[in-house]
């Protein structure tokens, strides 16, 4: 997939985020959210992220809440794990590594399954190049 940005995309799961406001996660999600994104955190050490409740996993993130984005801050061995997660659901969401996180086996599973993929690049910096346009 190209970087041009989803503009029909209104729900993004974040998986990692950290409930530490100076990590790259929060700051990234906060900004997302303050543009009228929906905001799911995943993290299992935490209860509430963002004024959301927060999920330990993917797959415990309820089918009957809609997931556009699936935007991910976790180490690129992690992100096959993630992506199979994400192939389980209905609403096949879109897959966005980060920048820095790179997964070949994820960029293949996940267009096995019908997901598209973003890899490498910021969900921040691509909306700011989408508003600016």
């Amino acid at each position: 997939m190209d970087s041009q940005f989803p503009t029909t995309a209104h729900t993004i799961a974040v998986i990692g985020l950290s409930p530490d406001p100076t990590k790259i996660s929060y700051i990234v999600a906060s900004y997302m959210q303050q543009h009228g994104y929906k905001i799911i955190p995943v993290n299992p050490n935490a209860e509430k992220i963002l004024d959301e409740p927060c999920y330990p996993s993917l797959t415990a993130v309820p089918p009957s809440i809609q997931i556009d984005i699936i935007d991910i801050f976790r180490k690129s061995e992690f992100v096959p794990d993630i992506t199979r997660e994400a192939i389980q659901r209905s609403d096949k969401p879109l897959i966005w590594m980060q920048e820095g996180i790179i997964s070949k086996e994820a960029e293949t599973l996940a267009h096995e399954h019908g997901l598209s993929v973003v890899m490498d690049l910021c969900i921040m910096k691509e909306h700011q190049k989408s508003i600016r346009s």
